[in-house]
């Protein structure tokens, strides 16, 4: 029966009824039937009377067998038909070189190979499998390790949602706090407003009583001062006067230029000047109030870790070779400095330190936070800390926040903070490397012990007026050497 599929069909119809593979070489009897040349030849092998169909038993003529052309192309159109089915039904089934199924798997190579590529050179010595049964293994294979990838994705999942369910509480509190505190600060806005308001009007008042006054006792000695012009004017005409005329009622003009005639300006009264005094104070409490905020504000913004917001930038700072005092020896990239062995002779420029042993660093900090690692060592004689950019260069220097200094000192075996006087410094341990703090919108300076981020000092906050503060180093001892870290 014919099959159903027409490529099925062509495949039938170019098949050999004897040997049941496509047709080689196809030759057709008289009957009409058609068979591969050598198979009928082998069919027909030690026949020497008539032969006959071997599929129909029709006598025939061996001497009569025509070949069959059409049926040779046909049988080539039946292969190429089968080999692009089969790629259509496993893909890249088909080997590119020997056009046979791929059935076989070469281990080493990691391909699919077909039965005459087993057998050559390139795949004999090699371990081969069946190809059915190494996609089982594989997909085994794949199949762990998608379930381990499918199990990270989960995680994976549970750790966005968690993350984003976290996010959005934090956007939440962040939400409440942001309404709090413009709650807050429009409550305090309202009552800072008030307190100007009943203040300025307080001031206002006083103005009006103060005002009146001075009107009063301006208009009183204006008129008094009219009359004293005149009398002054009169007196003067009679002392021009002869005797006689001159003596007549004298007395009653010496009673006129007595003292006590005229009367004093008006003062203060002691009631304005308590009512002035208590505005006074008032607004110092206020004021108070507000600056005791202003500082404590910063503090008061803490992270969740307890790091203050907008912490300390780490930077990189280097020495200015300009600013050293002679006798010190930088090292080529600036970042270490050592007592020489002779004072250098360096050009005596006015940033160059002429007395005590410094040096400054390059970069000078007007704004924010920031600080930086010093190695110390074992040195024995130096000071870490920072300067203003005024320190005094030339002549004896006061080595204190007074002179524009804030540090640290090790002499010999004490540790001192360089205020005025100088702190002495408890420590457990002497520290090999120096953590410098710097606060320039708070004006503080703090030195930690960068090796187990234990404090050492923290100075008092200052008022920098936004002037350049830079790195300061000092080094007394030709054993020791002070290096900025990375």
């Amino acid at each position: 029966m014919a099959a159903e599929n027409p490529v099925e069909s062509l495949q039938e119809e170019a098949t050999c009824p004897v040997c049941l593979e496509y047709f080689t070489e196809p030759v057709t009897l008289e009957c009409g039937h058609n068979f591969c040349r050598a198979c009928i030849s082998q069919c027909w092998e030690g026949s020497d009377t008539a032969a006959s169909c071997p599929q129909c038993r029709e006598t025939v003529q061996q001497k009569n067998l025509r070949r069959n052309r059409q049926l040779a192309n046909v049988v080539e159109i039946a292969k190429r038909l089968s080999l692009q089915a089969a790629k259509g039904a496993e893909g890249d089934g088909v080997c590119g070189e020997h056009q046979e199924t791929l059935k076989l798997f070469c281990e080493e190579d990691e391909t699919p190979i077909c039965v005459i590529c087993r057998e050559s050179r390139a795949h004999r010595a090699h371990t081969v499998v069946p190809i059915q049964e190494a996609a089982h293994e594989y997909k085994e294979k794949i199949q762990a390790h998608l379930q381990t990838l499918r199990e990270e994705r989960e995680k994976l999942l549970g750790f966005k949602e968690a993350v984003t369910k976290r996010s959005q509480e934090y956007l939440k509190q962040t939400e409440t706090e942001r309404q709090k505190i413009v709650s807050e600060f429009q409550q305090l806005r309202q009552f800072l407003e008030e307190q100007e308001r009943l203040l300025l009007a307080g001031l206002d008042k006083l103005d009006e009583a103060i005002v009146k006054i001075q009107n009063e006792n301006v208009s009183k000695l204006s008129e008094q001062l009219s009359h004293l012009s005149e009398l002054i004017s009169e007196l003067e005409g009679k002392c021009q006067k002869p005797a006689s005329e001159f003596l007549q009622d004298v007395r009653s003009t010496l009673s006129r230029c007595e003292k006590g005639k005229f009367q004093q300006p008006r003062e203060i009264s002691p009631e304005l000047e308590v009512r002035l005094s208590d505005l006074s104070q008032k607004t110092i409490a206020v004021m108070e109030t507000l600056r005791k905020f202003k500082d404590t504000l910063p503090s008061a913004l803490e992270t969740p870790r307890g790091e203050p917001l907008g912490a300390h930038r780490q930077v990189n700072v280097t020495l200015d070779p300009d600013t050293a005092h002679p006798i010190l020896v930088l090292s080529e990239d600036w970042k270490s400095v050592r007592w020489g062995d002779t004072r250098q002779r360096l050009q005596d420029n006015p940033e160059r330190f002429d007395s005590d042993p410094c040096v400054l660093g390059c970069e000078g900090f007007t704004l924010g936070r920031h600080c930086w690692e010093v190695e110390v060592g074992d040195g024995r004689f130096w000071a870490v800390g920072v300067a203003r950019e005024s320190v005094r260069r030339k002549g004896e220097m006061n080595c204190s926040p007074k002179g524009g200094i804030w540090a640290v000192r090790r002499w010999w075996g004490q540790f001192r903070a360089l205020t005025s006087p100088v702190t002495p410094l408890p420590l457990s341990r002497a520290p090999s490397r120096i953590r410098v703090c710097l606060d320039c919108d708070r004006g503080q300076v703090t030195f930690i012990d960068a090796g187990d981020e234990a404090p050492i000092f923290t100075f008092p906050p200052a008022s920098f007026n936004r002037e350049r503060i830079r790195l300061w180093l000092q080094v007394w001892d030709p054993d020791t050497r002070l290096r900025l870290c990375p």
